[in-house]
């Protein structure tokens, strides 16, 4: 198994606002980060079926390619995704379960790209992280 590390940790209490940092988060199962939208049930996927909506994960060396690649300038946050990790390819967490400090994460599916995305960040953010959108992930066990 791999060990990486937390570059960031992001959230918003509203659909399309800003993401914010944070330094530490509690994670919950079945609500997924407090203080986040997806936490609160106002995220804009919130009343869609679907597994993995609880927490949202990207590496770092994705969104360090895409400067090296001439796409968009996506920055700290215009990712939209709540976790920025290091050292860990993601892809390979998806049926997997996974630590963050105290709490246990299941990763459930891709996150590709959609033109929300789109929408509300970058134009050619949705075509420049295909296939390398991070992961979808719910909470197992509750932890910080």
């Amino acid at each position: 198994m791999w060990t990486g590390t937390v570059v960031s940790i992001l959230v918003t209490p509203a659909a399309s606002e800003t993401l914010q940092p944070v330094n530490q988060v509690r994670a919950v199962p079945g609500k997924g980060l407090e203080g986040d939208r997806y936490f609160q049930g106002c995220g804009t996927w919130s009343t869609h079926p679907g597994t993995g909506r609880e927490v949202t994960l990207i590496e770092s060396e994705a969104l360090e390619a895409l400067k090296t690649e001439s796409g968009p300038d996506v920055g700290p946050v215009n990712h939209r995704r709540n976790v920025v990790t290091r050292g860990v390819p993601l892809n390979h967490l998806v049926g997997r379960t996974f630590r963050i400090g105290e709490a246990l994460f299941q990763g459930m599916r891709l996150c590709e790209p959609c033109s929300h995305l789109e929408e509300v960040t970058l134009p050619g953010i949705k075509s420049a992280l295909l296939h390398r959108g991070g992961l979808r992930a719910n909470v197992v066990q509750e932890g910080v």
